[in-house]
């Protein structure tokens, strides 16, 4: 039987202080919804709503993290991971969105990140995950203006409590699809099936990044995209077209405007509104300088333009209309690569793809790998998870994060995702990111292959990095 390092790619070596971490989300971990004075957010009520979550699941337990986070924490020290990516819960800390804080909220992230840098590992913190306080929805949600200015006002809340606790803050975690899963399709909280307040929500969701980036001054700060590899199916006009438009409002909508202070004119001229609430002077507050650029990748679009085809990348377990405001006869097909159990297409070469694209075309920032994993049929088989597709796809990402790093990508460090199986939003706990399997009715935990497997690309990279004589 071959040893893990045996089995370990004997290239994927890192420069030094390369950081590999694993990432969570607070609403998928945490549990405890109705504890310590927290709020309710409109993850709360959507999975309330019946017909939102796949068999009706919620994340009122989750997988019990708020009381068992020194456990799981002694976990990620056993892998020996040299950061972690979590995010806070805005309802925990503002129940109502503004105003009053919460002070036990605050000491629970505080008695997190204190362990945390207990057991050596660097906490990276996400002031937003989705997570939105119900209350800031009944106003309007991200569509009203005034969000932006609540967040921002959160930020500073959470960066003056844990700023001797925290090295790197970031601020919202993936804003294409808080505004466009959240606002236009439907599929994620709260629901809504709005474009045009789609657009609204994903510029205030720009500005408030830029406005908490002000506010909170902090030594090191971040921004968060989830950014696709997109490729037309064919060389046809309609395709090439679809697959510009696709990029447009995924990826350049967010990238222009975070590191260049403007949105892509072509895109702008695929949507259908008035942008009339981009008031002056908010792009230059968006552009706000950064110190990182976070970059999900989970997969690569391959897009069609003509008719007849499903209008998302991947099947909905619910009944939703299409996220892509402006392009909703864009159909997406696949490019000829295996899927993962998400119906996500695995290309890692669309990872290098990304990473060097973001190199060449914009101002020069310093980048993570921030979120990156797959979702499979796990199963526990003599008191082990088998997981080599897991594996392999976390391997072979890994080796495009090296690829990118020797064309001259100023990567920084990898997280994966998930640390552990948690509430997978629409799919209730249907579907398993993690490297650590979680069972969901007795809250026991196990390592499974791909978590040993990744702890010894980490043991190999400790060992190889110089040491100060």
């Amino acid at each position: 039987m071959t040893t893990q390092e045996e089995q370990t790619r004997p290239g994927l070596r890192f420069p030094p202080g390369f950081a590999f971490g694993a990432a969570t989300s607070a609403y998928q971990i945490e549990g405890a919804a109705a504890e310590d004075g927290r709020g309710t957010s409109i993850w709360d009520t959507f999975t309330r709503t019946p017909g939102r979550v796949l068999n009706g699941h919620h994340a009122d337990v989750a997988i019990d993290h708020y009381h068992r986070y020194r456990d799981d924490v002694r976990i990620m020290a056993g892998l020996g991971l040299s950061a972690y990516r979590f995010s806070v819960s805005w309802p925990r800390i503002q129940p109502d969105g503004s105003g009053q804080v919460n002070q036990k909220g605050l000491d629970f992230y505080k008695r997190l990140t204190e362990e945390l840098r207990a057991h050596g590992i660097d906490p990276w913190l996400t002031l937003y995950h989705w997570d939105l306080p119900q209350e800031l929805e009944d106003r309007g949600g991200w569509p009203n203006r005034d969000t932006a200015y609540r967040f921002a006002e959160f930020a500073a809340v959470v960066h003056d409590a844990l700023k001797d606790h925290v090295h790197t803050f970031s601020t919202v975690n993936e804003p294409w699809c808080a505004a466009f899963l959240g606002y236009a399709s439907g599929e994620h909280a709260p629901g809504r099936r709005e474009p045009g307040n789609a657009i609204r929500g994903a510029h205030h969701l720009n500005l408030a990044h830029g406005l908490a980036v002000q506010a909170m001054d902090a030594r090191r700060v971040g921004g968060c995209v989830n950014l696709y590899a997109i490729s037309p199916a064919t060389g046809s006009e309609a395709d090439l077209d679809a697959a510009r438009r696709i990029d447009g409002l995924q990826n350049r909508f967010f990238l222009d405007a975070l590191l260049k202070g403007a949105y892509p004119e072509d895109v702008l001229a695929d949507l259908p509104v008035d942008m009339d609430f981009v008031k002056p002077g908010d792009m230059k507050t968006v552009n706000a300088p950064i110190d990182v650029l976070l970059v999900n990748y989970y997969s690569r679009f391959t897009v069609s333009g003509a008719p007849g085809g499903k209008a998302s990348a991947a099947a909905a377990p619910t009944e939703t209309a299409s996220p892509w405001v402006g392009s909703e006869h864009v159909s997406f097909v696949n490019g000829g690569h295996p899927v993962t159990a998400m119906g996500w297409e695995i290309d890692e070469s669309g990872l290098v793809e990304i990473l060097t694209r973001v190199a060449r075309d914009y101002p020069p920032i310093p980048m993570v790998v921030s979120e990156n994993g797959a979702a499979f049929d796990d199963v526990i088989v003599d008191g082990r998870v088998h997981d080599a597709e897991r594996q392999a796809y976390v391997e072979a990402h890994l080796a495009a994060c090296r690829e990118a790093i020797d064309a001259g990508v100023p990567l920084e460090g990898y997280f994966a995702w998930s640390l552990m199986d948690n509430f997978e939003w629409a799919w209730g706990y249907g579907k398993r990111f993690g490297l650590v399997h979680v069972d969901f009715e007795t809250q026991e935990r196990l390592l499974k292959d791909s978590a040993l497997w990744y702890s010894e690309i980490i043991r190999q990279n400790r060992h190889h990095e110089p040491t100060d004589s």
